[in-house]
């Protein structure tokens, strides 16, 4: 399995509301519930209207479309991760999953997947 190394670092937000976010940049994640409005972005995209955020994340992704039937491919990942006291952040899309660790854990986790057999890619976002 291919994971894709995304060469920019990332800010895991609460905002106010998603007024001031350009939905059509790269890697702009939200999420609404009934007690906040979550949004994971480039660092350099962080909002004014931020009213709490952490900042120093990496992230890969799985390559290629994930069909809803695959099973256990996040669990795998996050499994090895968390045996070796990794922690992750981990957004899903409707083509494929994205995980973040904190900066300083990146080049571990990947060096970790590269030796369970994962391909790692790095190049251009």
């Amino acid at each position: 399995m291919n994971l894709k190394v995304i060469d920019t670092e990332f800010s895991v937000c609460k905002v106010e509301d998603y007024t001031q976010i350009d939905l059509n940049e790269d890697y702009v994640f939200t999420g609404h519930t009934d007690e906040e409005h979550s949004l994971v972005c480039p660092t350099t995209l962080i909002p004014d209207n931020t009213t709490e955020h952490n900042d120093g994340w990496k992230a890969f992704r799985i390559e290629g479309m994930l069909d809803f039937s695959l099973i256990g491919i996040l669990s795998k990942i996050s499994g090895l991760l968390a045996d070796n006291a990794i922690g992750i952040f981990a957004i899903s899309t409707f083509n494929t999953d994205y995980i973040l660790t904190k900066a300083e854990n990146f080049e571990r986790a990947i060096k970790l997947l590269q030796s369970a057999g994962y391909t790692i890619i790095y190049g251009k976002t």
